[in-house]
């Protein structure tokens, strides 16, 4: 079976193609199946979709789906942000991802920039990036609770910018054990987690997320996976994905 990709973003939020360009593109390649998945509104973030742009998303998507229905299946999904403030009710599926976390009255960005997360580190955590790290996967541990996803997103986003440990230690017992709490409260969810390899089309990383000994976790415990490139350019639609198609516990398709 050809890829599928459910993590897809278009200019409807802050993707580059229109989601009938990332259609057409999905059909050259013979994807079998294609999920947009937008970023949900979020009052204080100016990458997500609007209120009135999330009705537009919606329209747009059945739109398509019903007019290439003979060439490919469309699902109409959501990247429901933790912090995100509209319903998911009528999504096909959501994937639920944190983006922000909240300190001393803020909404700090884990990945807007490597500027952005280092001052947020200075400012907010007086240079302990571990806490900021804590603080992190304490909202990852909620994502499931608060967004009813089928897709836990980009588990470790965190670590965007720390390729190679350039900014702090993964192996650190704090990082860990962070991490593993996270884990262990999604454990025995009904979700799926994503390899998500948005991070090396974007040139920050060169393997996805979940880090090796993460997903060595996750399978330890029998987790579902799926293959996820967090597309952002259709010509980045499946970047990598084949690489880790047939790993234990990865599923070919969504639905």
């Amino acid at each position: 079976m050809n890829l599928s990709n459910y993590h897809t973003h278009s200019t409807f939020c802050d993707g580059a193609d229109a989601p009938e360009e990332i259609v057409r593109e999905a059909i050259r390649r013979g994807c079998p199946e294609l999920g947009f998945s937008g970023h949900s509104h979020i009052p204080f973030d100016d990458c997500c979709m609007s209120v009135e742009g999330t009705e537009e998303y919606k329209a747009e998507i059945r739109r398509l789906r019903e007019k290439y229905a003979d060439r490919i299946r469309i699902w109409l999904g959501v990247e429901q942000d933790i912090f995100g403030d509209l319903p998911t009710d009528d999504y096909d599926y959501v994937i639920g991802s944190v983006h922000f976390v909240f300190r001393d009255g803020r909404y700090l960005s884990v990945d807007e920039s490597r500027e952005s997360f280092l001052d947020h580190v200075a400012h907010f955590y007086g240079g302990d990036i571990l806490a900021f790290a804590e603080d992190y996967y304490a909202l990852v541990a909620q994502v499931y609770e608060r967004t009813h996803c089928r897709i836990v997103g980009h588990f470790d986003l965190i670590t965007k910018y720390n390729e190679d440990d350039c900014l702090f230690d993964t192996g650190d017992p704090r990082y860990r054990a962070a991490a593993l709490r996270a884990l262990d409260a999604l454990a025995d969810k009904p979700v799926l987690f994503e390899i998500n390899t948005g991070a090396i089309s974007r040139g920050y990383r060169r393997t996805p997320y979940p880090a090796p000994w993460i997903l060595e976790e996750l399978q330890a415990r029998g987790a579902g996976l799926i293959l996820s490139s967090d597309c952002h350019r259709k010509e980045d639609l499946l970047c990598k994905l084949g690489n880790y198609r047939g790993l234990p516990g990865v599923r070919e398709t969504l639905f």
